[in-house]
């Protein structure tokens, strides 16, 4: 099979647009909370089943340290591209002690920056800010995450890492029961369960999410055949375990997706995997396909390939989709990897407990 033809047959395929992302945009409240209650009664189901068979009990913490840093970086990236778009004069753009100083002298400069960093929500019941300015003087403003703009990020990661775990454990055909404990803890229930440290060992570790290059020179056959050119490898497919001839240099860091999600096309309902970049991968993706119009890239997990197709034009929209005959399962176990990989720091075990049944409670 020549290149082409190999390129234009990957059952795997990506497909991006701007719009893309309402279609799996968060449940409403309304849903929420129905999601939240079925949680905590399937999580009671777990409770009793525990003590009369035994098992586990893992307590999950998510990285809030690794959080809080995201979060300034982010508002770092946002207010360097709202002046180099706006063309705005600044010095001093850097971070630190949490938070992000510049220096910008026209005070109507300023305002305009606020009034794009900060927009007002139209429409909406008024919300905490999320970030907080101070005036250092002489133009200089402080910029710094607030602890009500905190608490719900942390809530937010709390329920994607939640999310995860539970994907994972379905994976895995593991009955579980899961909630949130405190602001930043989850507890896990495992009925039947006797090693929480395999459990916990699946989720202890981040998945390395990266985009890289297709390289075009052979084909992965014949590669596998001979060898590959310097600063390539051969990598797997998720789906079909066919092979792909793939750059080792990585073209976009797995770290600058903020989320992903399971979701479907709405004119085929076929299962897809979405996810979206923050501001900086967003503007480095654009680059990059604008720069790679006719050339085939991949998407990347644990030297896995979840998605490769070819560039057809600029990708501007900062959001994607991965399909490729997807089963609902399989569309939940990429989304699953890729959001394993985009989480803020890792998630640590606080503590976890081997449940004897009641039966053999006391028994030596």
């Amino acid at each position: 099979m020549n290149k082409r033809a190999r390129m234009t047959a990957l059952v795997i395929a990506f497909i991006f647009a701007s719009a893309a992302w309402p279609a799996i945009a968060a449940p409403a409240s309304d849903d929420a909370q129905k999601l939240d209650k079925m949680r905590a009664a399937t999580a009671v189901r777990a409770e009793t089943a525990l003590e009369k068979q035994g098992g586990s009990r893992i307590l999950f913490k998510v990285d809030s340290d690794a959080l809080r840093d995201v979060m300034v970086t982010g508002l770092r990236d946002d207010l360097h591209r709202i002046v180099r778009e706006g063309r705005i004069p600044f010095s001093g753009l850097t971070m630190h002690d949490g938070g992000v100083d510049v220096r910008i002298a026209d005070p109507k400069n300023r305002q305009l920056v606020l009034s794009k960093l900060m927009p007002p929500a139209e429409g909406t019941p008024p919300r905490p800010p999320a970030i907080s300015v101070a005036d250092g003087g002489d133009g200089l403003m402080r910029l710094m995450p607030t602890e009500s703009g905190f608490a719900e990020r942390l809530h937010e990661l709390v329920g994607q890492s939640l999310e995860m775990i539970e994907q994972g454990l379905r994976n895995s055909h593991m009955s579980a029961g899961l909630q949130p404990d405190g602001s930043d803890r989850i507890k896990v229930l495992l009925p039947g369960i006797t090693d929480p440290g395999r459990v916990a060992a699946m989720f202890s570790r981040r998945a390395h999410v990266a985009f890289r290059m297709i390289d075009m020179s052979m084909s992965a056959e014949e590669a596998l055949k001979a060898a590959p050119p310097a600063g390539s490898e051969v990598l797997y497919e998720f789906k079909t375990n066919a092979p792909d001839l793939v750059l080792k240099e990585i073209a976009i860091e797995g770290d600058d997706i903020i989320d992903a999600a399971p979701g479907f096309l709405p004119q085929s309902d076929q299962p897809i995997a979405s996810f979206r970049f923050n501001a900086h991968g967003a503007r480095r993706f654009a680059e990059i396909t604008a720069a790679n119009i006719g050339r085939a890239f991949a998407v990347v997990v644990d030297d896995r390939v979840l998605s490769a197709a070819v560039i057809r034009e600029p990708i501007l929209g900062g959001s994607g989709q991965i399909s490729g005959n997807f089963t609902l399962e399989d569309a939940n176990t990429v989304a699953m990897l890729l959001r394993s990989g985009t989480l803020p720091g890792r998630l640590s075990v606080v503590d976890q407990q081997i449940v004897e049944p009641a039966g053999n409670a006391g028994k030596q």
